[in-house]
């Protein structure tokens, strides 16, 4: 969920639940403003009967209007009660309505009267639901402009944020495009584009001086390894070697010549990292596919890996040179750790290139299979052909994609 979709959420529902309460806080303080206003002309009309009672030592005789009664009753001395009471209002046909009323007393001529003054609230209510109403009203008119004006003024005020973060998506520590500088009031985004722009920059350097040591470090072995293999020839060619001392030669062949193929994949990195194999011409991959599959028979032979393929033609422009990589390092890949008698089966059509082998029962770790120098211990290999595969695809914008469904382990190239 976005802050922003969060925040509007959370400001509706506290905005909602404080106008609730104050709309109910509202209504209650309206109610009782009008019925003390009735309970004022009620106490009027108590006022006046006392005045005409004291004036004429008589009842008044039995008043009825339109919204409001008055009604004596003789009772016994002292039983009555002074209090404002919520009643009914009887109208024509023994029909009613909410009203209020006073009860109160008086003595007349020695007699002890009860007293009920009683008016409508018809009206009083009706005010109350208009002036209700018309709050509810404002209040549904102010959440909405608070909505809209959240969304507006939000929105624009989260710009720079999202540009921000746009520039960090595309920073690519390959490039030397530097995170555009967005143009900001607000203090916060100034010191995060700045941190953004920090951050990046160190990366950029590290990145760098990292490259930089590995090219020289890779140029600078490349004179050794020769004059070691040039050593090793011109000892091979002494006689009388013992058996353990032709172990001894055997051995150091090997461990040179994996220095060097070593050494030839960092080359290979560093130079499709910084884009400098950059011809490309049309390439048919099924053609380069079946090249590769004679080529590489004897291998498939060796351990009795049988083929199957299902190949249409695909064009596609990119490096020559980089694809044949591509496509030796995943067969070779899937001849490497598959078992005698395995299986590899091809397919490409115009959308992808899918390349599935036999092998270990269980999947490759998801967050390893790319990482530079990661392994399994039974493979002889450098480490370095998948992070290759990978780098390829990444520069002409394919994706390497990796499964295990049993019993298959698939690598797919999506074009």
């Amino acid at each position: 969920m976005k802050l922003l979709t969060l925040y509007n959420r959370v400001n509706i529902i506290t905005t909602v639940i404080v106008m609730l309460i104050t709309g109910i806080i509202y209504y209650q303080a309206i109610s009782w403003i009008l019925n003390d206003q009735n309970d004022k002309a009620l106490k009027v009309e108590e006022d006046e009967v006392f005045d005409y009672v004291n004036l004429n030592k008589q009842l008044p005789q039995v008043f009825e209007s339109k919204d409001q009664q008055i009604s004596f009753t003789e009772a016994a001395p002292n039983s009555i009660k002074r209090e404002f009471i919520n009643t009914d209002y009887k109208k024509e046909k023994n029909e009613y309505e909410s009203g209020r009323g006073l009860i109160s007393s008086v003595t007349v001529n020695g007699k002890y009267y009860k007293i009920l003054i009683v008016e409508s609230k018809v009206e009083t209510e009706d005010l109350i639901q208009i002036i209700f109403g018309i709050t509810i009203g404002v209040i549904l008119f102010l959440l909405l402009v608070l909505l809209i004006a959240n969304r507006l003024i939000l929105n624009r005020l989260w710009q720079p944020f999202y540009a921000i973060l746009k520039e960090i998506k595309l920073f690519n520590i390959t490039d030397n495009r530097e995170i555009a500088q967005t143009t900001t009031s607000i203090d916060e985004f100034v010191e995060l584009n700045q941190a953004a722009t920090a951050m990046t920059g160190r990366a950029r350097h590290d990145y760098k001086d990292l490259k930089t040591f590995t090219e020289n470090a890779s140029h600078e072995l490349l004179t050794p390894i020769a004059v070691i293999n040039s050593k090793l020839d011109t000892l091979i060619q002494t006689e009388n070697f013992s058996d353990r001392q032709s172990k001894i030669l055997t051995d150091l062949y090997s461990a040179v010549a994996r220095l060097s193929r070593l050494n030839q994949s960092l080359l290979l990195l560093v130079k499709i990292e910084n884009r400098l194999l950059t011809d490309q011409h049309s390439i048919n991959l099924r053609l380069l596919i079946e090249e590769m599959l004679i080529q590489l028979e004897d291998i498939f032979n060796d351990k009795k890996i049988t083929i199957t393929t299902g190949l249409t033609d695909k064009e596609i422009l990119a490096s020559p040179y980089l694809i044949e990589i591509l496509l030796n390092n995943l067969i070779i890949n899937a001849v490497r750790h598959n078992y005698n008698g395995g299986n590899i089966n091809i397919q490409l059509t115009a959308e992808s290139l899918v390349i599935a082998n036999t092998g270990a029962t269980v999947a490759l770790p998801d967050d390893k299979i790319y990482t530079r120098f990661h392994k399994s211990s039974s493979s002889d290999g450098s480490g370095l052909g998948l992070t290759i595969s990978k780098q390829i695809c990444e520069n002409f914008g394919f994706a390497l994609n990796y499964k295990y469904q049993s019993p298959h382990h698939y690598f797919t190239v999506k074009f």
